[in-house]
């Protein structure tokens, strides 16, 4: 009976590793020979780690880039062709949109070189290496230093580290934080900003299911999209010019259309962006109980006022397309991640581990003068600050979620800072201005204002507002549809006729007096005194802890190794081909067909719509090398541990071929972003031979297939 607790928490520890680890996990590349490679080779992978990363000689990273700011793009040719995700590549179709070319709608295909279309802007970025510089980035870094002292020693060190490549190479230089600040690694990227559009499918393909079925299997998306990189006549990055040519990658994958089966064994290669996988019990209850009830709320009213608006013109559907995908992809996320979190009784799961993690300290004094205090202090931060990071979600997700707040704010950096100084060149703005006002509709964003504002009063006490809520109590008596129509009605902004009058004769007292731009001033200054001074020092002492904690957690796991959390530098996940039941009595399958696409245009639903050609492919059963026993794949599910960023990344099989395009996970999942749970967490998968039908037979582009290495 004595030993019974200790045995219980014993128990729940390797619950808890379980879950953190089984084969969930997002490693380091570098450090596949050291950690894992034994391990993928007993699921069945077939390369050598030299094969998955090297410096050396060409291997899979090669083929592997950063697409754009925040997802994974990979080769497919020796000609520079790509492919990603249709929603990576969704801002630059909606750029070349317009009424009359809806690229969107209909799709968009080069059917030669010279038809591609450029995209200002647009970077790809390949990892040439990374090497660890603790010992160099941590030099003359102590533990009795405060953290802001810390933090800038560590900045300096690592723009020494980072100009010492820059300035002796053509190479971008990154230095990334790994386990809390306990490890640092250096990346050393090559970027191409000559990026074209190659191809997009309709988006009844590209986003079929739409907001019904984001984030949700079984799944039925041709969610890609292909470009091209371009570079000069040496092969180089050069800025966009008819004169450059297709660039030669030093490795393309190859496509592998035999099929895949359950429990093959897959690895996942990208970029994954952030996850939070070793956090306190008050940050995951925080989470759950404040941050995503008020996030979601607050995206929900945006989403349906932007929604009524965009089925009411083509015009705004077009113009606010790109946005509303990014809202809702977020708000959807979120509510699934509660859910998952909340089933798997995760706030639980994390005060059993620091139930059994409190035991373990205690058991040597030195680990008890070291990380005795950790615990309790995180319990004390989120109790004490837990208010004042509401109120910064609150700025976010609905002061600065007004469209035109955001445009103001650009507009700061023309005031100056001290008397007598010049201010910035206007020109810049002119374009800014251009661009904004192409994807924007006042209407809508007026709304938005109103109904965002509204939630934001009623739900925060008085000292968590900015001082502008009490003009609109006192002056308006809280209508806020009043206050928001006067608003815009007196602003330099309600236009961009009028705002480039204002530019045409700028004047810092015009630009002061805008009941907009002092919105925004407002909403700054409030955060500056209010909200920016605790939360500042909360996160100086939270970085302290979340570092110690960290540490104590390795030293704790002993040889069961943790993998980092997610960074957005390039990262292996491993898993195989399976199903799941995502409820009592439920069991899902592993792949879906063009069967459920035509299934669930019965359904009569707005995200349901059938292109009519993809119609007469299905009935005619014409799905050329690519369909299986008179089925076409569409797409596939794996326990891959993926997360934002991971969108775009290639889907390999044991060979290192390529098998899928990885572009979202099951809604039962989600929270594996903060607890992976093997049993439930799922990477949704486009299946290739889709990608490659689509191209072929039904967009004509069968030209493309030509320049690829496809295995039968």
């Amino acid at each position: 009976m004595i030993k019974q607790p200790k045995l219980i928490l014993s128990i729940l520890f390797l619950i808890v590793v379980r879950l953190a680890l089984a084969d969930g996990g997002m490693w380091i590349p570098m450090l596949i020979e050291k950690y894992n490679i034994e391990t993928m080779q007993k699921k069945g992978c077939k390369l050598s780690a030299d094969d998955i990363y090297s410096i050396n000689h060409s291997s899979l990273k090669d083929a592997i880039v950063q697409f754009g700011g925040g997802c994974t793009g990979e080769l497919i040719s020796n000609d520079g062709l790509l492919i990603t995700n249709h929603h990576c590549g969704y801002g630059s179709i909606q750029k070349h949109s317009s009424v009359e070319h809806d690229y969107l709608t209909d799709g968009f295909w080069a059917m030669s070189k010279k038809e591609e279309l450029p995209n200002d802007g647009l970077t790809v970025s390949f990892l040439i290496l990374m090497q660890d510089v603790t010992t160099k980035t941590l030099e003359n870094v102590t533990d009795e230093q405060s953290e802001p002292e810390r933090q800038s020693l560590i900045r300096k060190n690592i723009e020494k580290i980072r100009k010492e490549v820059e300035d002796s190479s053509r190479y971008k230089a990154d230095v990334e934080t790994f386990y809390s600040g306990n490890q640092y690694f250096l990346f050393i990227y090559e970027i191409f900003n000559d990026v074209r559009l190659v191809g997009a499918p309709p988006s009844s393909i590209g986003k079929f299911g739409g907001d019904t079925d984001n984030w949700m299997w079984p799944r039925h998306t041709g969610d890609f999209s292909m470009f091209r990189i371009y570079a000069d006549k040496d092969n180089k990055p050069a800025s966009y010019s008819t004169d450059n040519v297709p660039y030669h990658p030093k490795k393309s994958l190859s496509i592998n259309i035999n099929g895949i089966n359950e429990n093959d064994f897959t690895m996942v290669f990208g970029y994954p962006g952030h996850t939070q996988e070793y956090l306190h019990s008050d940050a995951v209850k925080y989470i759950v109980e404040q941050r995503n009830p008020v996030r979601i709320k607050l995206r929900d009213t945006k989403l349906a006022i932007m929604r009524d608006h965009m089925l009411e013109s083509d015009k705004v559907r077009i113009q606010l397309s790109s946005k509303y995908a990014h809202v809702a992809n977020g708000w959807k996320k979120w509510i699934g991640e509660s859910k998952g979190l909340e089933r798997i009784d995760a706030i639980q799961i994390k005060k059993n581990f620091e139930a059994q993690y409190a035991n373990w300290i205690n058991q040597e004094s030195e680990r008890s003068t070291k990380y005795g205090s950790v615990l309790d202090h995180y319990r004390h931060l989120y109790e004490d600050n837990s208010s004042s990071m509401l109120a910064r979600e609150f700025i976010y997700e609905s002061i600065f979620a007004v469209d035109v707040i955001g445009l103001a704010s650009k507009f700061n950096s023309l005031l100056p800072k001290k008397e007598g100084e010049k201010i910035d060149d206007i020109s810049a703005f002119y374009q800014s201005t251009q661009s904004f006002y192409k994807d924007y509709d006042i209407e809508t964003d007026k709304e938005v204002m109103a109904a965002l504002f509204e939630i934001y009063y009623q739900t925060m006490p008085e000292e968590y507002r900015p001082e502008f809520f009490k003009k609109i109590e006192t002056k308006y008596h809280s209508d806020f549809n009043k206050f928001t129509s006067d608003v815009f009605k007196k602003s330099i902004f309600r236009s961009e006729e009028e705002c480039k009058k204002f530019l045409d004769k700028f004047s810092v007292k015009k630009l002061n007096e805008d009941p907009i731009f002092q919105l925004y001033q407002s909403t700054i200054d409030f955060y500056v005194l209010k909200i920016n001074p605790i939360l500042s020092l909360s996160n100086n002492e939270m970085e302290t802890l979340d570092r110690l904690y960290m540490k104590s957690q390795i030293e704790m796991a002993g040889d069961s190794v943790l993998f980092p959390d997610a960074n957005f530098t390039l990262r292996v996940a491993f898993g195989k081909v399976e199903g799941y039941e995502p409820a009592d009595g439920v069991e899902y399958k592993y792949k879906t067909t063009l069967s459920g696409i035509m299934e669930k245009e019965l359904l009569g639903m707005y995200d349901y719509v059938v292109d009519n050609k993809l119609k007469e492919l299905y009935k005619a059963k014409d799905y050329g090398r690519y369909g299986k026993d008179d089925e076409m794949p569409v797409c596939f599910i794996a326990s891959n541990h993926t997360t934002g960023g991971n969108s775009g990344s290639p889907v390999l099989n044991a060979n290192g071929e390529l098998i899928g395009v990885n572009f979202d996970r099951n809604w039962e999942g989600t929270m594996s972003d903060i607890m992976y749970d093997p049993d439930r967490c799922r990477n949704i998968v486009l299946d290739i031979r889709y990608a490659l039908f689509i191209i072929d037979k039904f967009a004509g582009a069968g030209y493309l297939l030509d320049e690829m290495n496809i295995i039968n």
